[in-house]
């Protein structure tokens, strides 16, 4: 009688679940969507896609849904709704209802300082190869020798806020998220550079949402970068741990980088496109390999020049990791571009009360976006890509300085009259001075056009 009972009440009680959903966000980025359940155990799925119309089919077993995808953004997500039924009673079926076609990709992970158990779904907007028309996940670009020789080109840099998304970074003390902080300084770099002539900033992400690293990377190669920056905030256990550093793969880092990018399968296509514009189809195992290993040495060699100068002027005003005004040297994944000058600034330690305080002051952001973009500048003003605006602007200063005669400011000169009075414009001739101001004083000689 007792086992009769209790296997009543165990009918009532209703079915047992293994897994529970309780939560989903969604993180739309330009080229893909990121959906992550949140879990209070791992589980068990499958993903289905359908066409006419498209749909993507997320099968969960033993889970219950406690969540409301009815209170979802899906704005700019490439899903217009989605809908969950159950099945088998103690399964769930989750249909996205796309607007466009996406590749779905799943993985899962494991609890963090801010998250339990996770599910996470990608949809990646695939893109038309124009050759083969073919559709790729990821568009695969090389430099051409037309790209590089074209002149009065801009320099392209390539500027990379960390994290993102799902992945907050680094977490201070007073809860300052490490991925808002590196943005705000991203962003601030751009909008230096771009009111700079000659400079193209190109930002990786310009919002909350996750990038892959090999996106990152491989984003500065498809966009033909002269110059490839990561930027983010250091942490440690202990929160005396404190300054700012730079970073540049190291020489591990390109032997193994060199051997991962000739037997990656997934490179195949990029080794084929060329490095640096050499075509490297008809070239043998041996040979590819040397010309990799040369094209990472030298790109390593701009790298630690670039980045040294970078943390010379950090160290103008910021306290510097250890003291050290050295460049140090990591195996990061983001920097193992083959023919892309790449380095990873940490802004300071987000774990130290004082640096975190620092961060997340606008001012000291500025200062911070300041000296990396003042590093870059001063960089190509001494490096100038071949056929680049400021190659070309700098070649004119020569030509000029060449042509040259001395005058000596008089009472009631302005350089807007001087530089008339030569037929030169404003700007070239501050230029043509090295001068940091528009004032001028009596008696100040000042080099203009001429024969001396």
């Amino acid at each position: 009688m007792k086992r009769g009972l209790l296997v009543i009440l165990l009918v009532l009680a209703g079915p047992v679940f293994a897994a529970t959903i309780h939560g989903v966000r969604v993180w739309p980025a330009p080229d893909n969507t990121r959906l992550v359940f949140d879990l209070d155990t791992p589980i068990d799925h499958s993903i289905l896609v359908l066409k006419n119309p498209f749909r993507i089919v997320l099968d969960i077993n033993d889970t219950r849904l406690t969540t409301d995808f009815a209170d979802l953004d899906l704005s700019n997500s490439g899903v217009t709704q989605i809908r969950s039924a159950v099945r088998n009673k103690t399964d769930i079926r989750i249909v996205l209802d796309m607007s466009t076609d996406m590749l779905p990709r799943s993985f899962a992970l494991a609890p963090n300082d801010q998250y339990g158990h996770r599910l996470v779904l990608d949809l990646e907007r695939p893109t038309l190869d124009s050759v083969s028309g073919i559709r790729r996940s990821e568009p695969i670009v090389s430099k051409s020798i037309a790209q590089i020789s074209r002149q009065r080109r801009d320099i392209v840099v390539v500027i990379d806020a960390g994290h993102g998304g799902e992945d907050p970074g680094a977490i201070g003390p007073s809860k300052l998220r490490e991925k808002d902080v590196v943005l705000a300084i991203a962003k601030e770099v751009y909008r230096q550079l771009v009111a700079i002539e000659g400079y193209q900033p190109i930002l990786v992400r310009d919002s909350d949402y996750i990038v892959g690293l090999k996106q990152r990377r491989d984003l500065a190669r498809q966009k033909n970068a002269d110059l490839f920056i990561s930027i983010h905030a250091d942490a440690y256990a202990k929160a005396s741990a404190n300054g700012a550093s730079v970073y540049a793969l190291s020489n591990g880092g390109v032997v193994s980088a060199v051997a991962k990018y000739l037997a990656d399968q997934e490179n195949a296509a990029d080794v084929i496109g060329g490095i640096n514009g050499v075509s490297l189809e008809d070239k043998d195992e041996v040979l590819k390999s040397v010309l990799v290993d040369l094209s990472m040495t030298t790109t390593l060699q701009s790298s630690l020049s670039v980045g040294a100068i970078v943390l010379n002027e950090m160290g103008r005003f910021a306290k510097l990791h250890g003291d050290r005004r050295e460049i140090g040297q990591a195996n990061f994944v983001v920097l193992r571009a083959p023919d892309v000058p790449s380095i990873l600034i940490e802004t300071g330690f987000i774990s130290n009360p004082r640096e975190e305080r620092n961060l997340g002051s606008a001012a000291y952001r500025k200062k911070m976006a300041t000296a990396i973009r003042t590093g870059i500048q001063i960089y190509f003003q001494g490096s100038p890509p071949e056929g680049s605006f400021v190659a070309a602007q700098q070649q004119r200063t020569r030509l000029q300085q060449a042509q040259t005669r001395k005058y000596t400011v008089a009472k009631g000169d302005t350089l807007s009259g001087i530089a008339g009075r030569y037929g030169i414009s404003l700007a070239n001739l501050i230029s043509l001075n090295n001068l940091r101001t528009h004032s001028i004083r009596v008696g100040q000689v000042l080099v203009v056009p001429g024969v001396s």
